[in-house]
């Protein structure tokens, strides 16, 4: 029985006597130019039988494919992959293909390609071969009709060069190489050139091959090749694509760029955004992620066995999701779960999903790789970072890089990269003073490689690092180096939080950064203290009405401050002092003291009785006192208060003055206005001469006394004192601050206690849509707000 390569070496000789017996030579140079490396010696010990040195199976198919189109059958529709999967098949149906092929009349052969008095249809270089599952994407059908409309046609007008550009494992390539797998598939192009564009160098040798095969032209004359090769492609009728695949530097292509022709099209892939890369005619296509239906479409194909229940579909488009629909990423994940079945998808999201796990520990080891993959996804930005590190200015790409990998992927305010303490840790890194300018400048050089997306317009979220690049970044750093990185960020921050949070958007991006600079380097901002940073934040969020959100953080705070630092360290006990402030502001006012007084007990035994945390904790102890119900033991326990301030802080301290305040309310509270009003006015005095009119303290001060002036009988007079108030904060601190907003509901308040329901339902009105604005609709001031208006429209309309 004839063995399976015997019979093939039978049918490679019979395909070749049908060829015409060409010279050996001419199937090698046609199997070359189709992609692959067939030595004449290797091909000549197959023919002969022998099998020591045979070629690979896929190299042999593409001299089949040779010998049939020498035949003049023109066996295009026999595509490679498919004579690779019946070779590895049974010969059997190898033997029927290519028997069929050979015996398919000239009226039945597909259309030839040949333009009359062009050169034979030729490919030069290796088109990649598409990845499985590969998702065609909108991007493709751009380059579709940029190519022109039809199946054989010739691009007019535009003649276009496209620029594919984005970020490493976008997915620039297999765009590309699917747009030219398609033009050559369909007849659609008569040369289609491939040329791996890493280098100049490799760019000018892919031109002289293509010249010296195609145009006859001297190899011992380089120059003139390559430069006789740009003349004929601006003047043939011959149509022609020509892909320059991931472009590393723009000067690669100075003097060499394809010409423009009505006949010819030029692709060119890359992650630069030099200004270089722009020209006449040239158009940029942005390749951006996967859309969440891609990634899902993908997944689904990749993972059929992951994707049986409804369950199952939401964990693949959780990974897609938290992978960032990165394609590069979701291609070497899906190899990664084909490699280890008893590993569950929810299993391989919890892994995903913490991070510090570094991403070598989520992707398959580079002998794993998918899909003709040459790099990891950690790998595949590395060149990127130390080619944009190498721009001007040198050394801060790198560094800027490493500060942003630990911040909100979903955008990150410019301003902070300019910062004293940003400017000053990269001064002593780089051993010499980096002003703004260059922090900035380094922000560009990361753009030009698609690193990060730069948009100053943006003025609270301009920067944008993909999540999966940072988390590369953050997997090279030592702990010493991300604990400083670490620290500065904070540091850099807190410099930029507001004191006054009236811009809504601003304070949204530095909470959302502040979150995740948290989840990346929690430990390092416990050394040696919390960082102010972490309180900032979540006094915000309670501050914003956000109060919830405020005991969850305040709660962790605590959990982390305890396990860090131990449970009477100052700031594990002023984690305590916020988590029971924002429980009192939820509705738990009673829980508030006790917590209170537990905080209490435990500073005293730390700090001591006239530490200012201790006396702190007193203030608050009294004032969720009343808040709980015992106005009058509220009141004594903040006269009690009085007298220890007064004799530890002095009469003009901040902290004495505010106490004399709380006493003054309580007092009110308790039922004694009157003396609630003397006091405040004697405060009020004090402030004055301490602090002047505008600080925000005597304003309050001028806040309750007007308050206490309605409560005493005089509404009307408390109306008056309200108008110059709003008046005075709407100069001094704007419309927008919640102060402002807050005595304006006063002043509503009282107009319509002094006898004017409708106008205070009008100012109500008013009120509202700001407070909707500026605070959302969700606060609770905004809630108030509501139930203000409906009872002033009631009582104006007389119900």
């Amino acid at each position: 029985m004839t063995s399976p390569q015997d019979w093939f070496v039978s049918q490679l000789q019979q395909l070749r006597a049908k060829a015409g017996n060409p010279q050996q030579s001419e199937l090698v140079d046609h199997a070359r130019k189709a992609g692959e490396k067939l030595t004449k010696s290797s091909l000549s010990d197959l023919l002969k039988g022998k099998f020591v040195k045979a070629p690979p199976w896929e190299r042999v198919a593409v001299y089949a494919i040779a010998c049939i189109q020498a035949a003049g059958t023109k066996g295009i529709g026999l595509r490679r992959d498919e004579i690779l999967t019946e070779m590895r098949g049974h010969h059997g149906t190898l033997t029927q293909m290519l028997e069929t092929s050979a015996r398919r009349s000239p009226s039945e052969a597909p259309r030839s390609r040949t333009v009359t008095g062009q050169p034979e249809p030729r490919l030069f270089g290796s088109v990649p071969v598409l990845a499985h599952a590969y998702q065609r994407r909108a991007v493709s059908d751009r380059l579709a009709r940029s190519a022109g409309d039809g199946g054989t046609v010739v691009v007019t007008g535009a003649s276009p060069t496209s620029l594919l550009i984005g970020l490493g494992g976008v997915g620039k390539t297999q765009i590309a190489a699917d747009h030219a797998h398609t033009r050559w598939d369909t007849e659609d192009v008569d040369l289609l050139v491939w040329i791996p564009a890493r280098s100049r160098d490799a760019i000018i040798a892919s031109y002289i091959e293509v010249a010296v095969e195609m145009l006859g032209q001297a190899p011992d004359k380089p120059e003139r090749a390559w430069r006789r090769l740009l003349e004929w492609l601006a003047e043939t009728s011959c149509r022609w694509l020509i892909v320059l695949d991931d472009l590393q530097h723009p000067d690669h292509l100075s003097g060499l760029w394809p010409p423009h022709s009505a006949a010819g099209q030029v692709i060119v892939t890359t992650r630069r955004r030099d200004a270089a890369l722009h020209g006449y005619r040239r158009q940029t296509v942005d390749v951006d992620l996967f859309t969440i239906d891609e990634a899902s479409t993908y997944l689904l194909e990749k993972l059929p066995d992951r994707a049986r229940t409804e369950e199952e579909q939401r964990d693949l488009a959780a990974l897609a999701k938290d992978l960032g629909y990165l394609p590069l990423a979701l291609a070497q994940a899906t190899a990664y779960l084909s490699n280890k079945p008893l590993l569950s998808t929810t299993g391989y999201l919890d892994q995903v999903g913490k991070h510090r796990t570094a991403l070598r520990e989520v992707f398959p080891k580079e002998q794993d790789l998918p899909d003709g993959h040459e790099q990891t996804v950690a790998a595949t930005w590395a060149v990127s970072i130390d080619a944009a590190d190498q721009l001007d200015p040198v050394g801060v790409a790198r560094p800027m890089l490493e500060l942003a990998s630990l911040l909100d992927p979903a955008g990150i305010p410019a301003a902070i990269f300019t910062t004293e303490a940003i400017t000053r840790y990269l001064s002593d890194r780089l051993g010499q003073a980096v002003s703004a300018s260059v922090t900035t400048g380094g922000l560009e050089c990361l753009s030009r490689f698609s690193l990060l997306t730069l948009d100053l317009t943006e003025t609270h979220r301009g920067v944008r690092v993909h999540g999966l690049v940072q988390r590369a970044v953050r997997d090279t750093l030592s702990a010493d180096s991300l604990g400083e990185l670490a620290r500065t960020t904070a540091e850099a921050f807190s410099s930029m939080w507001p004191d006054v949070e009236t811009d809504r958007e601003l304070v949204q991006a530095l909470r959302a950064n502040a979150v995740v600079l948290h989840d990346v380097a929690e430990q390092y901002l416990w050394q040696p203290d919390g960082h102010p940073l972490l309180f900032l934040n979540a006094m915000s969020l309670g501050n914003a009405g956000l109060l919830n959100s405020a005991t969850t953080e305040s709660t962790r705070l605590h959990e982390e401050a305890n396990n860090y630092l131990g449970p009477d360290h100052p700031d594990t006990l002023s984690a305590r002092s916020y988590l029971a402030t924002w429980r009192g502001h939820i509705g738990d006012p009673a829980g508030a003291a006790t917590a209170y007084e537990e905080l209490l007990a435990d500073r005293l035994r730390v700090l001591g009785p006239d530490h200012p945390d201790t006396l702190a904790a007193r203030s608050n102890h009294a004032t969720w006192r009343g808040e709980a119900g015992d106005p009058a033991g509220a009141a004594t326990a903040h006269e009690e208060l009085l007298a220890d301030r007064l004799r530890v802080l002095g009469p003009d301290h901040p902290d004495t003055l505010t106490t004399r305040n709380n006493l003054a309310s309580w007092r009110g509270s308790a039922g004694d206005p009157a003396s609630a009003a003397t006091a405040t006015e004697e405060l009020l005095t004090d402030r004055l001469r301490l602090l002047g009119p505008d600080h925000p303290d005597t304003l309050t001060t001028r806040n309750n006394l007007a308050s206490w002036r309605g409560h005493i009988g005089d509404p009307a007079g408390a109306a008056t004192a309200y108008e110059k108030l709003v008046t005075d904060y709407l100069r001094i601190l704007g419309p927008n601050h919640p102060r402002t907003l807050t005595t304006r509901s006063n002043l509503a308040y009282w107009r319509g206690e002094a006898g004017d329901p409708a106008g205070a339902a009008t100012a109500y009105e008013e009120l509202l849509a700001d407070r909707l604005r500026v605070l959302g609709p969700d606060h609770p001031d905004t809630h108030m707000t509501r139930n203000n208006l409906a009872y002033w429209e009631g009582a104006s309309d007389g119900r």
